[in-house]
């Protein structure tokens, strides 16, 4: 298997190289370029194609949300995972406006964050459980103000099933064993469910699911 070819952007070197030094060390990561700003992100990220993107928030010349909004709109198919030390509600949810994969803290452990980039392969979305915690809260606030369903989507029983599962954070592994199918399976679901909703990640997928009352109910606040 293909190492994950990662881009990593943060205006403090000695962060990006001991980011560099942690994933230099396993074998399913490859460290391929690295960027102080946003804009030399994107100027990256068009000449060295990377799989993902690891991107800070607070930049000099342009920030790493407006890097990320760039990039996706031109390079959608490059993985944007936001990897910062802020935990503001307002720069979390233009993130996944913005179309970012995840969003990590950098408070994190290195076990724990190793383990979550690996998620990415299998198309999860990395997030700091913090993090998730205030974006079930929002979803769950946006859900009881809009509880009716989205006009003209038409997800099948199973899909409904995943998605639900989805917005109480379960991994595809985890969703696999619920319903007794396999991950292959799980990750044809999802992918069938984004294409629906014409959304780009599962976090999106979630937001989408609470908004628009697509599952039973929101989590508990």
């Amino acid at each position: 298997m293909e190492p994950i070819r990662i881009l990593l952007v943060d205006d403090h070197a000695l962060f990006r190289d001991g980011v560099a030094s942690l994933l230099a060390e396993q074998e399913d990561f490859e460290v391929i370029g690295m960027a102080g700003d946003g804009k030399e992100a994107l100027e990256k990220a068009r000449e060295l194609e990377p799989d993902l993107i690891l991107m800070d928030i607070y930049m000099p010349v342009c920030n790493g949300l407006e890097a990320t909004r760039l990039i996706k709109e031109e390079m959608p198919a490059v993985k944007v995972v936001i990897l910062t030390v802020s935990e503001e509600d307002h720069n979390l949810f233009e993130a996944i406006k913005s179309g970012a994969h995840g969003y990590l803290l950098k408070k994190e452990r290195a076990e724990d964050f190793l383990t979550m980039l690996r998620g990415v392969s299998k198309n999860e979305a990395p997030i700091s459980r913090s993090v998730a915690a205030k974006i079930l809260a929002e979803f769950a606030r946006q859900a009881k103000q809009k509880p009716e369903a989205a006009p003209g989507v038409q997800l099948t029983p199973r899909e409904r099933e995943v998605l639900e599962l989805l917005t109480k954070g379960a991994t595809n592994k985890e969703i696999a064993s619920a319903l007794g199918i396999s991950e292959n399976t799980v990750k044809n679901r999802l992918r069938s469910i984004l294409e629906k909703l014409h959304l780009e990640n599962r976090v999106q997928a979630v937001a989408y699911a609470f908004q628009q009352g697509l599952v039973k109910k929101a989590p508990p606040e």
